[in-house]
């Protein structure tokens, strides 16, 4: 058997500046992905650990260590003195990045579920080298990335939610990506990053597209219709608005009533 990947390069042509992936049926009948890079692909496990390897007999490092910090804070009573090795980190660090490449690859191929479950795992890791790392390098490595891998765990759970038919929702998110970036920069003293950041600006411009979908609330179009009623001098336009301002706030107030008389 030839070891030669040229066919397949050759028959999936590389594009410059764009990220390429695709999900294949692998030989052992489990669906695999595979990302696209100008000299060759990877190509990774739909779940679990990318490389489908198990360190320790761990779903992944990050899970082994998590483990190991159980066992510790069950053995001494809290996690003080716990500590993860610079050489450990690195092989962390470098888990991160298998994860990051199928979570892009998720997101291209637009399984949001599977980029939420990843960037959280790799949320979890950052948590992790950067309160129990023994070298001070080692805690601030990835924290670099946080405000990246933040977004795009935001916009993950915000597309779920629109694709849900529940926009609401998907606002929500975003603006808790937003604010949880913000707090990011402001901890770090990077306040001109708040108006500068790419991710923040991402995220804001995805806001704004949501609440464009969102459903008009019917009273507070009524009151922007007095407003400019009242501008531009049209009296009796404005008592027409206020009369159906009354009828809606008298129903909401009927509502509320029979909603008590029944419970």
């Amino acid at each position: 058997m030839s070891l030669d990947i040229s066919k397949i390069l050759t028959d999936w042509p590389y594009a410059p500046g764009q990220v390429t992936a695709r999900r294949i049926r692998g030989d052992d009948g489990v669906d695999k992905i595979q990302l696209r890079l100008d000299l060759g692909l990877y190509q990774m496990e739909t779940s679990g650990r990318p490389d489908g390897l198990r360190p320790h007999d761990c779903d992944s490092l990050l899970d082994y260590y998590q483990q190991q910090l159980d066992r510790h804070a069950q053995d001494t009573g809290s996690d003080a003195g716990f500590e993860i090795a610079s050489d450990a980190c690195e092989q962390l660090r470098g888990e991160g990045v298998m994860y990051y490449h199928r979570y892009l690859a998720e997101f291209i191929l637009e399984d949001f579920t599977a980029v939420e479950r990843d960037t959280t795992r790799n949320l979890r890791l950052m948590d992790m080298c950067a309160k129990y790392a023994g070298e001070e390098t080692d805690r601030f490595a990835l924290e670099q990335f946080r405000p990246y891998v933040i977004m795009m765990n935001t916009r993950a759970k915000a597309l779920l939610a629109f694709r849900q038919n529940r926009p609401k929702a998907a606002l929500v998110a975003v603006k808790s990506g937003i604010d949880h970036i913000r707090q990011f920069h402001e901890k770090y003293g990077q306040t001109k990053m708040v108006s500068a950041s790419g991710e923040l600006a991402i995220l804001r411009a995805m806001a704004k597209e949501i609440q464009s979908r969102l459903p008009i609330d019917p009273v507070r179009q009524l009151r922007r219709d007095l407003n400019k009623a009242v501008q531009e001098e049209r009296y009796e336009d404005a008592a027409a608005i206020r009369d159906q301002l009354r009828q809606h706030a008298q129903e909401h107030q009927e509502s509320h009533t029979l909603e008590g008389d029944e419970s």
